[in-house]
């Protein structure tokens, strides 16, 4: 890499404040970004560190002018920006050859598309389809009638079970299972009977699944994930849960059964969603919220119970007095037992004189 600050700010669409002949070489964080480098700012803590970093150049919010000693570049949005430059710089991506690896073992009536590439071990059952320019990892399992769009990536050890359907451009990551069964009991006299779970998963378009993930099948219809969600690690989503587009699920999230996500949610790390209750669109769910009810389109909802966050918050501030209360209250209540005490003394002294 050899750019000017000039030339960057042209590929991101930015406008330079400073230097633009300034010689970019690399990319770093803001913290260990050296002379020649380019960083970024997103996030509103690290301004302070733009009095400090060497780098050469930052790419920084719009509102961002200060006078400094690195060039700026100014964009919309900086995350996405130095995304830009990334792809430009960074290590040539994995590319796997079309082919059947002579290891893989595929079933009967399976349908695959052009282009495509299945690695050592992988195992396709029977009437599967797979679509143009898939790559199923190393020891994948694709369970029978199970549908596969067109460039898909299925890293390794992921499991895809019967009759689940996935759209195009899915990236699944290692370790995720795709349609087990929901957890379906029926209890009589103390004994647990499993309830049959016939309903699938479908999976629609350019949606990322991080690693060891587990999305049940529904016990009738289908779970379904909408196109553009992300979900990090360690989710689990449960039977019939309907989760809309674009929506954010953040590690170790816990969403119940047959629960209604709407589009563009964004749901924090180990949040926990109980069953049968609607979220709506725009929604945020802080970190370790316990959502016990239903959620309004547009609010911010934290803690547990999950309530707005604004009376959260009101109630961990009362929270934190408690012990300032608490002390005035038994100082209250000592005022209080001299008064009683006086005025017994004082009663009795009368009953006397009467």
């Amino acid at each position: 890499m050899k750019l000017t600050v000039k030339e960057i700010a042209d590929i991101v669409e930015g406008v330079v404040v400073g230097k633009e002949d300034a010689i970019i070489t690399g990319i770093s964080g803001i913290k260990e970004a050296k002379e020649g480098e380019i960083t970024f700012i997103a996030n509103n803590k690290y301004r302070p560190l733009l009095k400090s970093t060497k780098a050469s150049a930052v790419i920084v919010p719009k509102d961002i002018n200060n006078t400094v000693e690195a060039s700026l570049i100014q964009v919309e949005n900086p995350s996405l920006a130095f995304a830009k430059i990334m792809a430009l710089v960074g290590p040539e991506p994995i590319t796997f050859n079309p082919g059947i690896h002579n290891t893989a073992i595929i079933g009967k009536n399976v349908v695959l598309g052009k282009n495509i590439s299945i690695q050592p071990y992988a195992v396709i059952e029977d009437n599967v389809e797979i679509g143009d320019g898939s790559i199923i990892g190393s020891c994948v399992y694709i369970g029978h009638y199970t549908k596969i769009g067109k460039e898909c990536l299925i890293y390794p050890h992921v499991i895809i079970r019967e009759r689940v359907k996935i759209g195009n451009r899915v990236i699944i990551h290692p370790g995720t299972v795709i349609g087990g069964d929901g957890f379906g009991f029926a209890t009589v006299k103390g004994v647990h009977h499993k309830i049959p779970q016939i309903g699938t998963v479908e999976i629609g378009d350019d949606v990322e699944i991080g690693s060891n993930v587990t999305i049940d099948r529904a016990r009738f219809d289908k779970t379904y994930i909408g196109n553009g969600v992300k979900i990090d690690n360690l989710v689990q989503i449960a039977h019939n849960v309907y989760i809309g587009e674009n929506t954010i699920v953040v590690a170790q999230v816990g969403i119940s059964g047959s629960t209604v996500i709407g589009k563009n949610v964004i749901i924090a790390g180990q949040a926990g969603i109980i069953g049968h209750i609607t979220i709506g669109d725009n929604s945020i769910i802080g970190g370790k919220a316990g959502v016990t009810k239903d959620v309004p389109p547009n609010v911010h909802v934290t803690g547990f119970p999950a309530r707005e966050k604004w009376e959260d918050m009101r109630i961990q501030a009362y929270s934190r007095r408690n012990p300032e209360l608490m002390e005035k209250i038994k100082k209250l209540e000592e005022k209080i037992e001299k008064m009683e005490k006086k005025i017994r003394e004082m009663y009795g002294e009368e009953s006397e004189n009467n």
